[in-house]
């Protein structure tokens, strides 16, 4: 925002060009009337103050003000402001005809009324155009260098680019917009407030300017997608500035501009965890991430070494992502204690040292196979990784008095069509049947799609666009949830560390999205046109895809939380000694390789996956619940 004492200061420009052109306006009626009578020897005595003079200006003023001459500036004067110029000069010409038609224009030659919107505007355009020459002549051989920028907003994040970019002497900013209207005319640093963020095609061409920087980091995504639309119609290059929770985050520094991502169009308003419940539940503890270095899992031990975790044990099968993990935590917090432990997590003896070695109060079992179309081919794993892991590591918790459990599911748990989840399914079954009213609490988060985790759409799209297409998308219709990762882990901690026994929570992922717009989306923010640069090819639903997903069953009865974005949901009535008792079975047919014992094994317990490969299917749609969340993300 603009302060009152700059908003002062932007008023008095305004006042000095109000009253050149009312000297001109005087100018040009005293001019036209000697020229009339110039050449008569009897010519009348031209006062250079009366009444009738009094009566134009005035009426001359009202026009200005009607055609709004004054809300631009004359260091951008344009064709559009020539064509005001007349239009409020021909304004004047009617009202001063109306103003002295009491007296009959007795004493106004027709000649000074046939003459004076011309003259006038030659008057008041002529000094525009020259001062605008001149100060884009002073632009040029200032620094031949300086790139003109248009910034897109005029709060605190606005004044400090300003100061960044005179320092820089790399940019030139040229001018600001903002929606607020009580700034129009107002100068931030020096630097004028033009119009509104609407007038950002108008004012980049009036302005010459070669790059819009968007300063508004508190933007929602609504917000964004507007302007970003604005900022397209351009055609100009458009970048943004990093919000604050980037920068503390050391994802970008104070002052770098970025292009805008996906994830700034598709996230929402900030969530806000009750940081004081977290930090209060986690400091001091040690805490055991399986799937340490994947998307989810690296994110939570971030989340946890900044909130308060003393020590941090990880599990991870991959050395790659064990090193990288790693070497960020040690890099970034030196102050504690990391533990690697390299090892499957569906392995008893690596888990039983991991426990037995570190003590874990929490383990977050993050560890998963998630693709899809790849495990409806691979049943064996995906039963083998996502059930037996889990039960493996949840058992392992239980004998060794861990405190709590937190079992990372997915929405594809629910009404599952597809081996991932049933296998995900299963395990959420077997974390409600061994937690029991003292002991080991186990709690399963369920969530969807996460923009930019391993194997996601988003970066699929990315690799697609650099090579310049096709961008494949599988159906028209299409649609997921979204959530970025940094949120998704912070709702996870949250449903942690309030969560009750045996509880499954949902994280609220806001609206559904087009899978075909997002395609669109990003390959317009890459600076290219959908259909036309690059192409969208629809496949066809892949092996176990559904059109939507949804986060809960009817039969949940779902309840709110303390948080708003956390929902809680009630326990199905299952046979927990059928869930038990068929992972023996489940293992022997893992050890045999044998996926038709399997298939038979999910369908047994889990009907509604039974039923989804029936022609009864539709009972998988009804029996299920659209929530504001969907697809499946994880690692």
């Amino acid at each position: 925002m603009v302060s009152k004492r700059q908003q002062v200061a932007g008023s008095f420009p305004r006042i000095a060009v109000m009253l050149h052109d009312l000297f001109m306006v005087w100018t040009c009626w005293q001019v036209l009337y000697m020229a009339r009578y110039a050449i008569l020897d009897n010519a009348p005595i031209i006062h250079v103050f009366s009444m009738d003079i009094a009566v134009v200006l005035v009426v001359q003023a009202l026009a200005f003000r009607y055609v709004g001459l004054y809300r631009g500036l004359w260091r951008f004067a344009s064709v559009a402001d020539l064509l005001n110029i007349f239009k409020a000069s021909f304004i004047g010409l009617a009202a001063i005809v109306l103003a002295f038609s009491y007296k009959r224009l007795e004493g106004i030659p027709m000649s000074v009324l046939v003459a004076y919107p011309f003259a006038l505007a030659a008057l008041l355009g002529g000094p525009r155009l020259l001062y605008r020459a001149w100060k884009d002549y002073q632009a040029v051989h200032s620094d031949v260098r300086a790139r003109r920028v248009l910034v897109l907003g005029a709060g605190h994040a606005a004044e400090a680019l300003v100061k960044d970019m005179r320092r820089s002497g790399d940019y030139e900013p040229v001018g600001l917009l903002d929606d607020s209207r009580h700034l129009r005319g107002a100068k931030l640093q020096g630097i004028p407030i033009l119009g509104t963020l609407d007038d950002v095609a108008s004012v980049a061409r009036e302005t010459a300017a070669k790059l819009l920087v968007i300063a508004i980091p508190t933007l929602d995504a609504a917000g964004m997608q507007r302007i970003v639309a604005l900022c397209e119609s351009t055609g100009l290059p458009f970048r943004t500035v990093p919000r604050l929770s980037d920068v503390l985050e050391g994802n970008s520094l104070p002052g770098q501009l970025k292009e805008v991502a996906i994830e700034d169009l598709l996230g929402r308003k900030p969530v806000q965890p009750d940081w004081e419940l977290i930090r209060g539940w986690l400091s001091g503890r040690t805490v055991m991430v399986t799937g340490a270095g994947g998307s989810i899992g690296s994110e939570l031990c971030r989340q946890c070494a900044r909130h308060g975790a003393s020590r941090i044990v990880l599990l991870e099968i991959s050395e790659l992502l064990m090193l990288k993990i790693q070497g960020e935590l040690c890099r970034n917090f030196p102050h504690l204690r990391i533990e690697c432990i390299l090892g499957d997590c569906g392995d008893p003896a690596v888990v039983r040292h991991a426990l037995l070695g570190y003590r874990p109060d929490t383990v977050f079992h993050a560890a998963a196979y998630k693709q899809v179309p790849l495990l409806e081919g691979q049943i064996r794993e995906a039963v083998r990784n996502n059930t037996l892991a889990t039960e493996c590591v949840a058992r392992a918790c239980q004998e060794h008095g861990v405190d709590n459990f937190v079992f990372i599911s997915t929405d594809k748990a629910v009404g599952p069509v597809n081996a991932l989840g049933a296998s995900k399914r299963y395990a959420e079954m077997i974390c409600q049947s061994l937690n029991q009213d003292n002991g080991t609490r186990f709690v399963t988060v369920r969530f969807g799609n996460v923009l930019g985790s391993a194997g996601s759409v988003v970066p699929l799209f990315r690799e697609q666009i650099r090579r310049g297409g096709p961008v494949t998308v599988t159906d028209p219709e299409v649609t997921r949830y979204f959530m970025t990762i940094p949120e998704a882990c912070q709702l996870i901690l949250q449903a942690a560390a309030s969560s009750s026994r045996g509880a499954i929570y949902m994280l609220d992922m806001g609206e559904p999205v087009l899978i075909r717009m997002l395609a669109e989306q990003m390959i317009r923010l890459a600076g290219k046109q959908p259909h036309v640069d690059i192409a969208l090819v629809y496949t066809g639903l892949r092996p176990g895809e559904k059109l939507h997903e949804s986060l809960f069953y009817s039969d949940e009865h779902s309840r709110p939380t303390a948080h708003p974005k956390v929902l809680e949901a009630g326990v199905r009535e299952f046979s927990a000694e059928r869930v038990l008792g068929n992972l023996g079975r489940l293992r022997e047919a893992v050890a045999r390789y044998d996926v038709e014992a399997m298939r038979s094994i999910l369908f047994s317990t889990i009907p509604e996956y039974a039923l989804s490969h029936d022609a009864d299917a539709a009972y998988v749609e009804t029996n299920v619940v659209p929530f504001p969340s969907k697809e499946a993300g994880r690692s």
